[in-house]
């Protein structure tokens, strides 16, 4: 099989999610900017935001590592529907996180379920990189992978700081995402 049909169907998915956690926000009480500001509404659009920019994050990361893929075997399908699985619970954590955004629970579950997307994505990309050999074009660009490494490494720290101070696992989570959110143009520069 060829990688538009898994991409195709990733994006779809994925455009879903969003979909489902834009729908879940709630809509402002009044009519004035002070409504915007509401503790409740708040907390849902934070959330909101820090989960859209991650999905963001991994539909770009997963589209350029689909591009330096050759052919799709069993394997990758079933590594890509484990991220896919992780990926749809993002709504679910993100509107508890945003219903409670002072609460140690569902600060950590929201880790965990980032952590475990983590490790789904580089169970994807491993598994590319097996059926296309090591030499592969993805395996090249992938290289040391850095940031991969360290970022399960902060969600692990952050699911932990949950319990100790709430305030402290989110930025946390933010920061992952802020390395993230530069432009990794290693695959870019091995396509190029």
């Amino acid at each position: 099989m060829k990688t538009n049909r898994l991409e195709a169907f990733s994006d779809g998915v994925i455009a879903i999610i969003i979909t489902i956690m834009v729908l879940e926000l709630r809509r402002p009480e009044g009519a004035d900017w002070h409504a915007l500001t509401e503790h409740g509404l708040r907390g849902h659009l934070m959330a909101y935001i820090l989960s859209f920019v991650y999905l963001g994050i991994y539909w770009n990361n997963h589209h350029h590592m689909l591009h330096l893929t050759g052919k799709i075997t069993g394997g990758i399908l079933w590594a890509n529907l484990h991220l896919l699985f992780w990926l749809s619970l993002v709504p679910l954590v993100t509107s508890w996180m945003g219903e409670h955004p002072g609460e140690p629970v569902p600060a950590a579950v929201y880790g965990i379920v980032m952590l475990l997307a983590a490790i789904s994505y580089y169970i994807l990309q491993q598994t590319i990189i097996r059926a296309q050999g090591h030499g592969s074009a993805l395996a090249a660009a992938v290289g040391k992978d850095l940031k991969g490494k360290i970022s399960p490494a902060i969600y692990l720290a952050a699911i932990g700081a949950a319990f100790v101070a709430t305030w402290l696992a989110q930025a946390m989570y933010v920061l992952v995402a802020l390395m993230w959110l530069v432009p990794d143009r290693r695959i870019e520069r091995y396509r190029a």
